[in-house]
């Protein structure tokens, strides 16, 4: 049996994330205390069928540090002996949560504690730290809809071989950077389409604005280092048992330097052999 782990903070996309999952053929539990995960999940292990060989459970969402503890303490213990478990953990900027919060007008789980809405997710946002550090997949879902955020999930989750997976996102710096990134690489040193009016309402992916990139060398010395980089110590992650790696590129608006980039290091690690996925945070898809 393959377990997952979903948990998260509240409103930042758990139960849609676990709904992809189950679309996906997982069978999903929800809102498990998190003193009865060890026993549910001996008790699957001991069921047979196909049914149960991929497992996703959401934590519920008013843990105690004391439940929090236990759960660490139970993953480690899976993964000592030798069983596939990951732990998926969503999260989204205060701002946002406060505004799905005032939109939806439903009240946060720990609000009913004494607490602000601002208060309880910012307690919420420290008990489940320790869930988060170890956590196998990071999703910051600030700026995703329901519908990236189901795609993320599908095509993150959804293959079942053992290759890492590598996501590669630009983004615009004026626009924040992505909060599940592994590793962020700036691009603004890089000439600017954008000064060329010409080029303005092009983006990176197309043809002119990719011939006024490759006109100056000092681009494909950044793609070549910062491919050296990630080339040398990919490896080292996967001797870490990683499974998933965010790379987010950055430029000012996000449109230009950055998605050039990001695509030319998607085609070269994809000749790697690596499950590659390029995502462009500022473009439509």
């Amino acid at each position: 049996m393959k377990l997952y782990v979903v948990s998260g903070l509240s409103g930042s996309g758990k139960s849609s994330a676990l709904d992809m999952l189950e679309d996906l053929g997982f069978y999903c539990v929800d809102n498990i205390p998190a003193p009865v995960v060890g026993t549910l999940v001996g008790q699957l292990e001991e069921l047979e069928g196909t049914k149960f060989e991929r497992v996703a459970i959401g934590l519920d969402t008013r843990p105690k540090p004391d439940d929090i503890e236990q759960v660490a303490s139970l993953i480690r213990d899976y993964r000592e002996r030798g069983s596939s478990c990951e732990v998926l953990f969503l999260q989204a900027s205060t701002e946002v949560l406060l505004k799905r919060y005032s939109e939806t007008r439903r009240k946060h789980p720990l609000s009913s504690h004494g607490m602000g809405l601002g208060e309880a997710i910012d307690f919420e946002r420290q008990l489940l730290a320790p869930i988060c550090d170890f956590a196998d997949l990071v999703v910051d879902t600030s700026r995703m809809s329901i519908h990236e955020l189901r795609r993320t999930i599908r095509d993150r989750l959804g293959e079942s071989d053992d290759r890492l997976s590598i996501l590669f996102r630009s983004f615009g710096f004026k626009h924040g950077i992505p909060g599940d990134a592994d590793f962020v690489f700036d691009a603004r040193i890089l000439p600017n389409p954008y000064w060329d009016g010409s080029l303005r309402s092009l983006s990176g992916r197309d043809e002119p604005v990719i011939e006024y990139l490759e006109k100056h060398k000092e681009v494909g010395r950044y793609v070549a280092d910062v491919y050296a980089f990630l080339d040398h110590w990919i490896p080292e992650f996967r001797k870490a048992n990683r499974n998933y790696l965010t790379i987010a590129i950055g430029c000012t608006g996000g449109q230009h330097r950055s998605v050039y980039v990001t695509e030319r290091l998607g085609k070269r690690f994809r000749d790697d052999d690596l499950r590659v996925l390029v995502r462009h945070s500022e473009l439509p898809e």
